[in-house]
């Protein structure tokens, strides 16, 4: 009698890999349908919100051109104000890493524990503390103001990530560039920031995400219309042109443009710098 032979197991392997496509892209589908219907719905400017069709048929930019018109200047300010907390951030939390990782300061651990705990605060709580420090300081309705404030969201995270990079940073080169006659600072520099450029393009991209899509420091720490970023004016928006869905949707389309285009650009240095600190 002949030996049973098993069924090849090449076809349950494509079944399979066929079966997790289809709920990635499932999963894909449900994610960015949001985004499809925010770009729908600025395509299809003079319908309701309860009246966009799911294809537009005949698409219309003028609701672009509305929301560049009364957002243009809102959008220069995020980017302003992005770009400084960026700048901020990382010439806070770049030495601040290099101190924890490289200099052996008692407590250390400790001080990375609490530089963690700080992202559990509400924000509402930290924006009302800063308002009355901000009035005494006359950093109220100011770029300054808010870049300081902005930076602060992204300064936690960019210590613990950069921290984790630079203990992966091998100590016989810092030694050797010691030898050679330059300082810590000279070390640090010219040695230890090119090697943990991955961390600090990953750290400035998170921080400039986090000050583009802030919303409670723009509203709580300014007073006028001097100062405001694009998430306060498409906030106010609605409320000035609650009928006309189509220019707020293209005012939030362009205001995800920026973001979008960093994170193309930027993923593969995201992706080294997650993952570089966690082998040594």
């Amino acid at each position: 009698m002949a030996a049973h032979t098993p069924a090849p197991a090449a076809p349950r392997a494509r079944g399979r890999r066929l079966g997790s496509t289809v709920a990635g892209l499932l999963v894909l589908g449900v994610m960015l349908f949001p985004l499809y219907w925010m770009l729908n719905t600025a395509l299809q400017p003079e319908s309701g919100l309860l009246q966009v069709d799911p294809v537009p048929g005949s698409p219309d930019l003028s609701g672009f051109s509305k929301a560049l018109s009364d957002q243009g200047g809102h959008l220069l300010t995020s980017l302003v104000v992005s770009l400084g907390a960026v700048a901020i951030c990382l010439a806070v939390s770049a030495p601040a890493a290099y101190g924890l990782a490289r200099f052996g300061l008692r407590g250390g651990r400790a001080i990375v524990f609490g530089t963690l705990i700080t992202q559990m605060v509400p924000g509402i709580v930290i924006a009302n503390a800063l308002y009355n420090s901000y009035v005494d300081l006359g950093l109220v309705n100011s770029h300054f103001g808010l870049m300081l404030a902005d930076a602060s969201l992204g300064i936690p995270f960019s210590i613990v990530l950069m921290r984790a990079f630079m203990l992966s940073v091998p100590g016989e080169v810092v030694e050797a560039a010691q030898i050679d006659g330059a300082g810590p600072l000279r070390t640090f520099v010219r040695v230890v920031l090119p090697m943990s450029r991955n961390a600090l393009i990953t750290s400035g991209l998170f921080a400039f995400l986090f000050s583009w899509s802030d919303f409670m420091f723009a509203l709580t720490l300014n007073t006028t219309d001097d100062v405001k970023p694009i998430t306060l004016g498409i906030y106010q928006y609605i409320g000035a042109h609650v009928g006309d869905w189509g220019a707020v949707m293209a005012a939030s389309v362009l205001s995800a443009v920026p973001a979008a285009i960093l994170l193309v650009l930027a993923q593969k240095y995201i992706a080294a710098g997650i993952t570089g600190g966690s082998v040594k």
